[in-house]
């Protein structure tokens, strides 16, 4: 349903035309220098037409018959910058939620339903100073969907199913958020030039995700999305004066809202230098970022400075790419400049990916585009071409009409002068060596660099010292606070009962001595598991080597996954290659490891293991008996039929993981015997009561004689010759 230009451009289309000239002699002028280049043709902007409604709606209209189709977008003041920080996640959960949440008449599936069967969306999202609202469809289908629109609109429900699984995504993201060290470094290099407290830099926690409620995502309509505060955007096949009248039908006596002042979002105004690290011990590279204040895009400077990005680090011709990339081998990636935001500054932000050995290299050759980006003039080459680059990417960027349209709506957003957008290419064409130079000495600055890195720095050609003092940052993700009860201490005769039931469930697998002889064990069968595209049927085979290591094949439609957890690494290996699984699996991992019984029941003789009776609770017809077990740290709760022993079902408080914090329960069933040792073929585990998997074993063997390589990383494969 996207609208797409289709038009080759004409240059493209003439370069591509031409013949293979003959290699010129050493000296001689190439034949492609003497095509003459004419200049760039005028570029018309379309402008909208604008209509201020009597409620304060602002309405831009802009007509495209090129294609039978019709899009529209409202983008309302108001976003995560406006949000309290205790609830963080506030308005990305309200820009989700708005419409997956239904309203008061439709559900957001039977929404979905309506939507699919006219090949047409209305979506919604969330941004740092807006929630915004978009449809796209057919032109025959307009009022119809229009109809959705203004029910989304107007009247939304935020039913409580669709909140709990937004937020189920979100505790997922939060858990993940470490995994990634590109995402590390972005994320708190944008603390370091903002504050960490501040909307424009803070991130969601899962306390402050667990803390929205429906009533606040009501709230935040009622207190946010108003005519007044919204900029309604229409662009395709119609006629704007019967489009007009259709949209005053159906917004003009929305009421208007509460003027609502928007007080600044507080930053940091002033540099942070210094030299920062985050430790990542399970990289073999390093991201580095270089932060100072940047400007806004009403500054006058905007122009000149835009021109200097582009000569330090915009493209493969710039200085950070042709010197610190090209030459010097020192990037995997490298770019970056001082960049600029609507209304409040945005940040002089450098990016380098380098190897780990190679990381104080890296750094010093960052400082040196920085140095001699003031200190070394642009050349009358570098500012040309960059100019060029500049105007010639301009008419990509603006060649539909819907793409002017959204850009006009954003200046009208901000409060920007409507002819903004013509006089960017006036005043590009109008900055001078001069200006560049000006804007270089006025805003870089060496001296207010916060130099972030992130890697392993054990690995690193020097230390980081020699930069100067090094303050390390703190990325552990704090976790929820747990949910009190009012549950009594635990008395000797609990603890008494405890151990004894915990003495025959450990008979009822197969008893100490059989356990204690157990080495490894391999299991083999179906797995079930939910996704958001459905269920995925999966064939899994487990090794296990007690107490610390576990092999996995698993084989899908995605072909075959082998994952390794050892003490020392944590790899994957598949389709892609091989890859090491971030620090936080492997942990992950061993926990799960130290949770099942089989481990547990290994320490029933131990003096740290402790087993506490917690009552009763019904798992299927039986009443179970509840055993809290302990040891060393890890925290599980049993289920065990009193009168066999066996384990029925366990349960545990998980912080992070791919769910996030929660609990994870596992029940079991079809025990059978195997080497004297007792099994549960089927097992099926959920997350905070939601199902995520279902295994059904086919076989299980014991001390099997398993081959030790299986746990060894496969070496590089040697690049083709």
């Amino acid at each position: 349903m996207n609208r797409k230009h289709r038009r080759f451009p004409a240059a493209a289309l003439a370069a591509l035309l031409l013949p293979l000239a003959a290699a010129p002699a050493s000296g001689q002028t190439k034949e492609w220098e003497k095509i003459p280049k004419p200049p760039l043709h005028k570029f018309q902007i379309p402008q909208p037409k604008r209509i201020v409604f009597g409620n304060g709606l602002t309405v831009f209209l802009m007509e495209d018959r090129e294609l039978p189709l019709i899009d529209a977008f409202a983008s309302v003041k108001g976003g995560s910058r406006n949000e309290p920080a205790a609830r963080a996640g506030l308005a990305t959960i309200f820009g989700q939620v708005w419409r997956t949440g239904g309203t008061k008449s439709k559900t957001g599936d039977q929404l979905d339903d309506f939507l699919e069967a006219r090949a047409a969306k209305v979506e919604t999202r969330a941004d740092i100073d807006s929630v915004s609202l978009s449809l796209s469809c057919l032109k025959g289908d307009f009022d119809a969907v229009l109809g959705v629109f203004d029910d989304v609109l107007k009247n939304p429900e935020f039913r409580a199913d669709k909140i709990a699984l937004i937020k189920t995504n979100m505790r997922a993201g939060i858990a993940r958020r470490n995994d990634n060290p590109v995402g590390i470094a972005e994320r708190e290099a944008t603390k370091l030039g903002y504050g960490p407290d501040s909307p424009y830099a803070r991130q969601a926690e899962y306390g402050t995700v667990e803390a929205v409620t429906r009533e606040d995502l009501l709230a935040w309509h009622a207190k946010y999305v108003h005519p007044d505060r919204t900029i309604l955007s229409v662009v395709g096949d119609f006629d704007s004066a019967a489009m007009e009248a259709r949209l005053r039908k159906a917004f003009g006596a929305w009421p208007k809202g509460n003027t609502l002042p928007d007080p600044p979002a507080a930053y940091r105004v002033t540099p942070a230098p210094g030299v920062y690290f985050v430790a990542k011990d399970d990289v073999n590279q390093t991201n580095i970022r270089m932060i100072a204040p940047g400007i806004r895009r009403d500054n006058p400077d905007y122009f000149a400075v835009e021109v200097m990005n582009e000569i330090l680090g915009g493209g493969f011709a710039s200085r950070l790419f042709s010197n610190v990339r090209s030459k010097k081998g020192l990037a995997y990636a490298v770019g970056g400049g001082l960049r600029s935001s609507f209304d409040h500054p945005g940040l002089l932000r450098l990016t380098l990916g380098t190897k780990s050995e190679t990381t104080a290299a890296g750094i010093d050759a960052l400082l040196e585009e920085v140095q001699n980006i003031v200190a070394q003039p642009a050349t009358n080459e570098e500012l040309k071409r960059s100019k060029d680059a500049i105007l010639n990417s301009f008419i990509f960027r603006f060649d539909s009409k819907e793409k002017v349209l959204r850009e006009q709506a954003i200046y009208a957003f901000y409060g920007y002068p409507p002819d903004f957008l013509d006089r960017y290419r006036r005043e590009i064409e109008k900055v001078t060596a001069a200006d560049v130079a000006r804007v270089a000495k006025k805003y870089v600055h060496k001296e207010d660099l916060a130099i972030l890195v992130v890697g392993k720095a054990a690995d690193f050609d020097r230390p980081l010292s020699s930069f100067g003092k090094v303050t390390p940052i703190d990325i552990t993700i704090p976790a929820p606070e747990a949910k009190k009860t009012a549950a009594a201490p635990a008395s000797a005769g609990s603890k008494e009962a405890g151990r004894a039931l915990f003495a025959k469930a450990v008979e009822a697998m197969g008893g100490a001595q059989r356990i204690a002889a157990a080495k490894d064990m391999r299991a083999k069968g179906q797995n079930t598991v939910k996704t958001p595209q459905g269920e995925m049927a999966l064939s899994v085979t487990m090794t296990v080597v007690f107490p610390d290591k576990m092999h996995q094949e698993i084989s899908g439609p995605f072909g075959q996954i082998t994952r390794v957890f050892t003490p020392q690494a944590a790899f994957q290996s598949g389709a892609m290659g091989d890859q090491d699984l971030p620090a936080t699996a492997r942990e992950e991992q061993k926990k799960d490891m130290g949770r099942s019984a089989m481990m547990l029941a290994r320490k029933a003789d131990d003096p740290k293991l402790s087993v506490t009776a917690a009552g009763k609770e019904k798992v299927g017809d039986v009443e179970a008996v509840i055993l809290d077990v302990a040891f060393e740290g890890v925290e599980v709760r049993w289920f065990v039929d009193p009168a066999t022993g066996r384990l029925l079902r366990s349960s545990f408080a998980v912080t992070g993981g791919p769910q996030g914090p929660g609990t994870r329960t596992t029940d079991f069933s079809d025990y059978r015997t195997v080497d004297g040792l007792s099994f549960a073929f089927k097992q099926e585990q959920s997350f905070n009561g939601e199902k995520l998997q279902a295994m059904s074993l086919d076989e299980v063997k014991v001390n099997s004689n398993i081959d030790p390589k299986i746990f060894e990383k496969p070496a590089p494969k040697e690049p083709p010759k």
